[in-house]
């Protein structure tokens, strides 16, 4: 279910400042000082910047029939169609309808679920698929938005394609003979084999009839392409993003061989799906869009929200409230808990060397890994924030907080946490081994118990995760 941020999260004032709308829903509770209130507002900060709606309003705007994207305008002489597939599609489809209103004659956009009774625009249909795994609801829909622009594409038409995280599930057409049967398999298969996302998607560009670059086969009729993306991949590798539906690809049925081969999952695939492989690696069939193609010149992508544009206006708040900010990284990754305990070095560092009375942000955003090797509740974010604590042990001005943008951290229903140099000491008064918590993979229950399991809901967007450590 999908509904507005606004709706979802509660309002109100803390205890040393009025706040913005609130997008942490429980902030209140996990004030302990000021540094925790400045932290929790940059971090709101981070995710007001990826919020859908507006992500689309900012990069839209409309005078009569001149339509601008960003700096760019041009006179629409046709009609405008908007489509797209994605976790946030149903919220940008929203943002877009409230710019460009009458000009819109229509449109199909694909998200995981509706449900209930969310705000729906007026003129784009929405429509359901599934995701992680793509199933026969994903199949119907995707044809349902083929069709659509197959049937309503004239030649002075403007495509606008909206595309967030999750659109690699949610919109798929198999390359013929494949099933979505076959895709799925494949998809679990290196999912669980431990494929990272660009790997991942190598392989789905390569056996589907819509991905790298393949959608612009069905809207080549139209004067323009726009694609407005939210981004969820680390460094905003637009070809990667829902597997670069209107983007140039630069992998090929070669790259997607060798992934198979690399994750030891060839062996284990359907027939079908290896001998569609080897076609493209003997030529019988024809690559993805490649950069030059001529379909390229009409199409326009751009990133209207992306961890890095969130960790900009994080920076930009952090300032506002007193401190030297510093944009550490967009590209964290690693071990989520070891990557903690090297946060907390820093803060040791910092609290060490720096100038007296000096307050000092580190903003930090991307994707980091956990090895299951337990059976707790947790997830990235809460593990990179208990071992933080593990490592500035003591420390009693220094504050970190972790959170996935998308709500959602690992198996628990928490975004991250909030932790700081006397948490430790707080968890082993109250009878609880922080270190045994995280051997279990069960941080979201040390977290919850001592009140620092940061609660957003789902929040509709994903730019990945973002880190906020501060230091007084």
């Amino acid at each position: 279910m999908v509904f507005s941020l606004e709706f979802l999260l509660m309002v109100g004032v803390d205890m040393f400042k009025t706040a913005p709308p609130r997008y942490i829903a429980n902030r209140e509770s996990l004030v302990r000082t000021e540094l925790h209130a400045d932290v929790l507002e940059v971090l709101e900060a981070g995710l007001k910047a990826a919020d859908p709606e507006s992500s689309v309003r900012s990069a839209l705007s409309r005078e009569g029939d001149i339509v601008c994207v960003l700096s760019e305008c041009f006179s629409v002489t046709g009609k405008v169609h908007v489509i797209g597939f994605g976790k946030a599609g149903l919220r940008m489809s929203l943002g877009c309808e409230s710019v460009l209103g009458d000009l819109i004659a229509g449109g199909v956009v694909i998200v995981p679920s509706i449900g209930g009774s969310p705000r729906l625009p007026k003129k784009i249909e929405v429509v359901e698929g599934e995701h992680p795994i793509p199933g026969e609801k994903t199949l119907q829909a995707s044809r349902r938005l083929i069709k659509y622009v197959e049937e309503n594409l004239h030649a002075e038409d403007v495509v606008i394609v909206l595309i967030s995280g999750g659109g690699s599930a949610l919109f798929e057409i198999p390359h013929p003979p494949l099933t979505l049967d076959d895709i799925a398999i494949t998809t679990n298969a290196l999912m669980k084999a431990g494929a990272d996302i660009v790997e991942l998607n190598t392989v789905r560009k390569h056996l589907s009839m819509v991905k790298g670059g393949r959608l612009l086969n069905f809207v080549r009729k139209a004067s323009r392409i726009i694609s407005l993306i939210i981004s969820d991949v680390v460094g905003d590798p637009i070809e990667f993003i829902a597997s670069g539906p209107t983007e140039a690809d630069t992998t090929t049925y070669r790259d997607t061989y060798e992934v198979l081969l690399r994750r030891g999952v060839w062996d284990t695939l359907p027939n079908n799906v290896r001998d569609l492989v080897l076609s493209g690696l003997s030529g019988k069939i024809p690559e993805t869009v490649k950069p030059g193609d001529p379909l390229l010149g009409k199409v326009r992508n751009i990133v209207v929200a992306s961890n890095m544009i969130s960790l900009r206006d994080m920076e930009k708040k952090a300032i506002e409230l007193g401190y030297k900010a510093t944009i550490l990284t967009s590209m964290m990754v690693g071990e989520a808990r070891e990557v903690g305990r090297f946060l907390g070095s820093i803060a040791r560092h910092i609290t060490k060397y720096k100038q007296p009375g000096e307050k000092l942000m580190l903003l930090l955003g991307g994707e980091t890994t956990v090895t299951v090797r337990g059976h707790g509740r947790g997830g990235r974010n809460q593990e990179l924030c208990v071992g933080f604590s593990l490592s500035a042990r003591g420390l009693r001005n220094a504050v970190l907080a972790s959170i996935g943008s998308d709500g959602i951290d690992g198996n628990s229903p928490a975004a991250g946490g909030v932790c700081d140099g006397l948490l430790v000491d707080e968890a082993l008064n109250a009878g609880l081994d922080p270190h045994k918590y995280l051997s279990n993979n069960d941080t979201y229950t040390l977290l919850s118990k001592l009140g620092r399991a940061i609660i957003t809901g789902p929040t509709g967007t994903n730019v990945n995760d973002l880190v906020v450590l501060a230091v007084w």
